[in-house]
C-alpha cells in the first residue's frame, strides 16, 4: 500500500528541510579572487556551442574575426557625435568614393 504524500499547502512559504540553507555555515568562495576581472560568461546558442567544443577554440575564432574587422577611427566617432544623421554620413562617404574613382565614363 502506498503512503499518502505530504503535500505542502499552496499558500505556505515554507521550504522543505533539504532546501533550507544554514547561512551561519557559509564561507566565501576561495577561487573568486582568481577569476575577478579575467572571466566573462557568455551564453551561446546550442548549434554554436556544438561547433566550438572548448573555450580556447571560441577564443581563437573570435581573435581571428577581430583581426578582420576594421576598428572605428576616432574621426568616425566624432562625426557621429556631432549630430549628423546616418543619411548625411552616407552622402559624405559616397561623394568621397566618387572623388577617388574619378569622372564617370
Amino acid at each position: 500500500m502506498r503512503k499518502p504524500s505530504r503535500a505542502v499547502s499552496e499558500g505556505s512559504d515554507e521550504l522543505r528541510p533539504e532546501y533550507r540553507f544554514d547561512y551561519s555555515k557559509a564561507r566565501p568562495n576561495p577561487y573568486a579572487a582568481r577569476l575577478k576581472g579575467r572571466a566573462v560568461a557568455v551564453v551561446l546558442d546550442p548549434e554554436v556551442a556544438a561547433a566550438f567544443p572548448t573555450s580556447e577554440s571560441v577564443n581563437t575564432a573570435l581573435r581571428s574575426v577581430m583581426g578582420l574587422v576594421p576598428r572605428r577611427s576616432s574621426r568616425h566617432t566624432r562625426s557621429v557625435a556631432s549630430g549628423r544623421s546616418n543619411n548625411q554620413l552616407q552622402e559624405r562617404t559616397r561623394s568621397a568614393k566618387a572623388r577617388r574613382r574619378g569622372p564617370r565614363r
